[in-house]
């Protein structure tokens, strides 16, 4: 079994990601790439001690930049979740 804190790297803290968790009780993560949802889900249950109901995952690719002259390089691809608790649960991440 993977870490917990090698699965989930950060939290998302951007004005979507707080309209979620308002009004929804919704919670951005950005996660491993290799991370599964089962994997997600235990890993907030550890982290957190909170019960969550759904994991939902999106797939990023990472852009292309340029680098010196006319080489093309990338940054790394990336993977986020938002993931559900059960109602009347809440996370402080700020």
């Amino acid at each position: 079994m993977k870490d917990v804190f090698d699965i989930i790297q950060t939290a998302s803290l951007t004005e979507k990601a707080s309209l979620l968790s308002e009004k929804q009780n919704k919670y951005v993560f950005r996660v491993s790439p290799k991370a599964n949802k089962i994997e997600i889900k235990r890993a907030v249950e550890q982290l957190f001690n909170k019960k969550v109901v759904a994991v939902n995952t999106a797939n990023y690719a990472g852009k292309k930049k340029r680098e010196r002259r006319a080489d093309f390089g990338r940054k790394p691809h990336w993977k986020k979740a938002i993931v559900t608790l059960k109602e009347g649960e809440k996370i402080d991440l700020v």
